[in-house]
């Protein structure tokens, strides 16, 4: 299997109370579906976690434990972050390249920060993307609702064309596993 799930920071201090990401629940629900896909065609599941001192995502803090509703099988792989990008200073390139992993799928939180930043760098590294075009999600900001923010972080991220991979956007209900 040469395709990943990237699960993105899908955790209780963002998915609940006042800093819940727009539609959390639906969100979880499609990267639930995305992730039983993926699991069924035995492709690893990565879990990713930030961390953050002095946060509501400290670690191990309850806001940093994966939310409720996110289903999570003893197969799946965890690994914790303190940056937006989740390959940097952690094992995550490394563990790709051991499994012999071409390309990634990326879903999560927030669309402005992580999964954008992630999904650069997966593009940086030589990875295509495909994004869960409705398996990510953020908060509004002083400028645009959080609808409109993930919105443009999937239409600008499918249009970076200078790394030679691509992302190719797909709702959760089209995703497919590729070996």
């Amino acid at each position: 299997m040469t395709t990943a799930l990237l699960v993105i920071d899908v955790q209780k201090a963002l998915c609940s109370g006042e800093g819940a990401v727009f539609e959390s629940l639906r969100v979880i629900d499609r990267i639930n579906r995305v992730s039983a896909k993926t699991r069924a065609a035995g492709a690893p599941v990565i879990l990713i976690q930030h961390e953050a001192p002095d946060s509501s995502l400290a670690y191990g803090t309850d806001g940093w434990r994966l939310a409720d509703g996110l289903d999570t099988q003893p197969t799946d792989i965890y690994l914790r972050k303190k940056a937006t990008d989740s390959f940097h200073n952690t094992e995550l390139h490394a563990l790709l390249q051991e499994r012999g992993i071409k390309k990634v799928i990326i879903c999560g939180l927030q669309s402005d920060f992580c999964v954008d930043t992630t999904t650069r760098r997966a593009l940086a590294l030589g990875y295509p993307v495909t994004l869960v075009s409705d398996g990510h999600s953020t908060v509004d900001n002083r400028v645009l609702t959080a609808a409109q923010i993930s919105a443009h972080h999937t239409v600008t991220l499918a249009n970076i064309e200078s790394f030679g991979p691509r992302v190719t956007p797909r709702p959760a209900g089209e995703i497919r596993i590729e070996s």
